[in-house]
């Protein structure tokens, strides 16, 4: 036990704190499509002028300089136009700038692998906490040249983040790299400058309380009417007054289309984004708005009705149902998905996985979900894996963050509570304790389901480990059943059970009568648990 660390204490995740839909823009006509190009074009320029001198400012960014900026904007589009660019550069910047710790986190990873694995000799085997040595010379070599590399970057990196600056491209840094490779990427340079110059637009407009609808710049009427107000140089191509563009199709908002309603008609702060797909050539409308937190519930509360325990995998949710004593009820549940093909399409797999998870939990009436808390940072970086390419696309690719985020604000609507757990030791402790009792003649217990259980344990505060009850007095099961669950308190009781030699019934072996007895009426420390004296449950598991 003392080289595993103490696991961190479960807690309910918080609701969302937002709220977007997205809807299409149909049947626009040719002229809406040539607008809807030209302004996007044209604000997009002036964000990137902004971005570029919000950037520029650094840590010396006050309230003054951004009220300077937003007035040198407001004569090229308008007053609201300036207000959104400016915030919408302060929110980039801010997010690169909470990105540079996690970056400098990875390189520093990066490094202290390297270097442990230049200081073990050549082809030595590693183990699962940490890796091996090279395996060949010139692999060292190559590898101690990387070194350099990473720590030129660390301080590079150390550098930028004192100094306060950012690197941030608009569009993606993803699709400026995609330039240098088209023929891998299957794309022209005509469709990928398309798609280039459609990242760049900038078509969003803030809400604000008190207006017409709820937004003065994009105003979407309840009826489903769609106006744009120009900014100064395009203002020639109204067609309403006061400046305004209305675009010939009728929106409605299929998910949340009722709530989106209320805050419209009650003028209710509604922010809007206009983007065009460029690979389907459609036109989308996206609405967010803010909703005050759900106020969490004590984690007994929401585990008064037992929990369902969810292990995550690289292509499905396993999932076991636990009563409010810690015992499976009936049979595990998987949910697949497939993390193939585009991130729309992988988005929706997780979303649909996730629904019917919450319907099944629904239908068992329980209102806690039990996950695991994962982060996968250190174990991303190449470095640790390098040969095993596959292993880290796979790590790479399971969207641990997004899940639970999504999970959490698809179950805030049905008032099921998410419970994070630390996720150390819980596949390996459930595969340990659990698939073997589980397993019958009918059911084949798996590792990961073995894991669900165990992870939904410790949300109810129990010990993973199942520890054997003492020999009975015969072999009839009159004294109750042969396992239970230890308690809490009970030392050690997420360990490993050694082993003890000889019977374990109540026949004693040559040379350990008279003394056995003695010995146990001592209570030494490190005595045989099977001569200990042990207090079974008053409940049961039962399987």
């Amino acid at each position: 036990m003392g080289g595993l660390r103490k696991a961190a204490e479960s807690f309910v995740a918080s609701g969302p704190t937002g709220v977007a839909v997205r809807t299409r823009l149909k049947l626009l006509a040719p002229g809406d499509d040539k607008v809807l190009r030209l302004v996007g074009a044209y604000l997009g320029s002036l964000a990137a002028k902004d971005l570029a001198a919000r950037c520029r400012d650094g840590l010396e960014h006050s309230a003054d300089i951004w009220a300077a900026r937003k007035r040198e904007l407001t004569p090229l589009s308008s007053s609201r136009w300036a207000g959104s660019i400016t915030k919408a550069s302060h929110d980039q910047w801010a997010l690169a700038r909470r990105c540079q710790p996690a970056h400098v986190q990875g390189l520093e990873v990066g490094i202290k692998t390297v270097m442990h694995r230049l200081s073990l000799p050549l082809g030595q085997k590693g183990s699962k906490k940490s890796p091996g040595g090279y395996r060949s010379k010139r692999e060292w070599h190559a590898k101690a040249r990387r070194l350099h590399v990473l720590e030129d970057r660390l301080a590079a990196e150390r550098a930028d983040r004192e100094a306060g600056l950012v690197q941030v491209v608009r569009g993606g840094k993803r699709l400026a790299r995609i330039r240098h490779h088209l023929d891998a990427a299957q794309l022209t340079e005509d469709q990928w400058r398309e798609l280039w110059e459609a990242e760049r637009w900038f078509l969003a407009a803030d809400g604000e309380s008190g207006k017409r609808y709820g937004n003065e710049t994009i105003r979407v009427s309840p009826d489903g009417e769609v106006s744009i107000k120009l900014p100064a140089p395009p203002a020639r191509l109204a067609n309403a007054g006061h400046g305004r563009y209305i675009l010939a199709c009728q929106v409605r908002f299929p998910h949340r289309g009722t709530e989106w309603a209320d805050r419209v008609e009650a003028n209710r702060a509604v922010a809007y984004r206009v983007h065009l797909d460029v690979g389907r050539d459609r036109w989308y409308l996206t609405a967010s708005w803010q909703i005050p937190p759900t106020p969490a519930i004590p984690i007994r509360a929401a585990l008064a009705g037992g929990v369902i325990g969810v292990d995550m995998n690289a292509d499905h949710l396993a999932a076991w149902r636990l009563d409010v004593h810690g015992n499976p009820i009936g049979a595990p549940r998987r949910f697949f998905y497939a993390l193939s093909g585009s991130a729309t399409h992988r988005d929706a797999q997780v979303r649909h996985a996730l629904t019917r998870l919450l319907h099944w939990v629904r239908a068992c009436g329980v209102k806690a979900i039990a996950i695991e808390d994962l982060d996968f940072t250190a174990d991303k970086t190449r470095e640790k894996h390098g040969r095993r390419k596959r292993f880290r696309q796979v790590i790479s690719g399971m969207p641990t963050g997004r899940l639970r985020a999504r999970l959490t604000s698809m179950a805030d609507q049905t008032g099921i509570a998410i419970i994070a757990v630390d996720p150390a030791y819980t596949s390996r402790w459930g595969a340990q304790h659990w698939q073997k009792p589980l397993t019958s003649s009918n059911r084949k217990t798996a590792r990961h389901d073995a894991a669900a259980v165990a992870i939904g344990r410790r949300a109810q505060g129990h010990p993973t480990r199942r520890r054997a009850a003492p020999p009975p007095h015969d072999q009839s099961d009159r004294a109750g059943h042969r396992t239970v669950q230890a308690r809490p308190e009970v030392s050690g009781c997420e360990g490993t059970r050694p082993r003890i030699p000889g019977s374990r019934t109540r026949s004693v072996p040559p040379g350990r009568g008279a003394n056995a007895g003695a010995q146990c009426a001592q209570h030494r420390p490190g005595h045989a648990a099977e001569h200990e004296s042990w207090q079974q449950d008053s409940l049961p598991l039962s399987l």
